[in-house]
């Protein structure tokens, strides 16, 4: 009881939501020791224990990110949020030419003295649906309108995503998607809606035909081999029938957390495939608890939604929601082969630096708004008891 005070007392908003972050964490910490096993040996001298501590500093760092955003009244994001969509730009636009290159890509800026790197495009996607949402409220009163509404925001959309889709296709498109998203539930006109689509079509095939004439810019011939891989129904590099392999050896109630056997031949088991490797550890229930979650927060934010009185919270949160949610399920999919290869990360599962940091921000700021929604809710609930006391009393 004294623990459960203590938790309401500190810990306002949606409970599920901050068990849901506890949870995440959790799993991910067994998984990252389990799964980078190889790399320590590797890469840190055979120290397994070193990115399991690396991952438990960042899951606390990621929970103070969590607890500072869901103090900040998430009114304020709505103020920061065109001054961190220019600096997500500027930091794109870095990135892109002079940013070093891993993997064939320009996604990270070096951040000195740290010895860390700084992956800019998880910075532009809260930017982006920070500004997003902010441009939704302040123009509901006259959404239908092509000059003044739809235009000032497919502009950011187009050019953030533009950005990122060169070094990182598969964070350009789900970053796009969220946004298109987010003009449906705003009530952007459908015909501007399906126009965006549109838009996005035409740009992803600027960018293929940019990458034919410039393919040392672009990653045209990594996008087109994971393409027809998985069209041929052969997957590069064995990714997915090391993946297929790792699940179904888990079975239904999995070989037991640290005992994976594909994790030392998964490239990026700790990361990009670490989905099969829970399924290995924890059977089809353990796979099927971690779709579940992601579920319930999707489910505890569209009822945040449904109760906030307030456009731009209720945009806003479910924005970050859908981000987080759909990059979750597009992860998961590529390691039962639905969809092609991406290189999306399991949020707030997968190792990660920055990734994790700024999902934890994104729930920190959900949490802010359903701390808001408490608050209007027990407000709105006094008012009504009061008003039925006068009336009792009238009467």
């Amino acid at each position: 009881m004294n623990i459960n005070f203590n938790l309401q007392k500190y810990l306002k908003g949606d409970m599920y939501i901050w068990a849901i972050f506890a949870l995440l964490s959790l799993f991910s910490v067994l998984a990252v020791y389990s799964s980078s096993g190889a790399m320590a040996y590797k890469f840190a001298g055979g120290n397994t224990e070193y990115y399991l501590f690396k991952q438990i500093f960042f899951i606390f760092l990621g929970a103070g990110v969590t607890y500072l955003s869901y103090k900040i009244h998430y009114f304020h994001y709505s103020r920061l949020a065109p001054i961190m969509l220019i600096l997500a730009i500027i930091l794109l636009i870095i990135t892109l030419a002079i940013g070093p290159e891993y993997n064939d890509a320009r996604r990270w800026i070096n951040i000195p003295w740290i010895n860390q790197r700084f992956q800019t495009s998880d910075f532009a996607k809260v930017a982006l649906i920070m500004y997003v949402a902010r441009s939704l409220a302040i123009r509901q009163d006259f959404i239908k309108d092509f000059k003044s509404a739809f235009l000032p925001i497919i502009v950011p959309v187009i050019v953030v995503s533009a950005l990122i889709m060169p070094a990182d296709l598969s964070t350009g498109l789900l970053l796009f998607v969220t946004s298109v998203l987010m003009m449906f539930i705003g009530r952007v006109s459908m015909k501007y809606v399906v126009m965006l689509v549109f838009s996005g079509v035409i740009l992803l095939g600027i960018l293929f035909l940019l990458g034919s004439v410039f393919p040392e810019a672009f990653r045209i011939e990594t996008w087109m081999s994971r393409i027809q891989d998985f069209i041929s129904g052969s997957e590069g590099h064995d990714q997915v029938i090391q993946s297929k392999i790792a699940i179904a050896n888990g079975s239904w109630v999995g070989l037991g957390p640290g005992h994976s056997l594909q994790k030392n031949f998964l490239p990026y088991a700790y990361a990009d495939f670490i989905y099969a490797i829970i399924c290995e550890e924890y059977g089809v229930f353990g796979g099927l608890l971690i779709i579940g979650v992601y579920l319930t927060l999707l489910f505890r934010c569209i009822k945040i939604v449904t109760q906030c009185p307030k456009a731009f919270g209720a945009i806003l949160a479910m924005g970050l929601c859908l981000n987080i949610v759909i990059q979750a399920f597009a992860n998961i999919a590529v390691s039962v082969q639905l969809v092609p290869v991406t290189g999306l990360t399991l949020p707030l599962v997968s190792m990660g630096g920055t990734s994790l940091l700024f999902t934890s921000m994104s729930i920190g700021v959900i949490l802010s708004v359903s701390r808001y929604v408490e608050q209007a809710t027990q407000q709105r609930l006094a008012l009504e008891k009061l008003e039925e006391k006068e009336n009792e009393s009238d009467n």
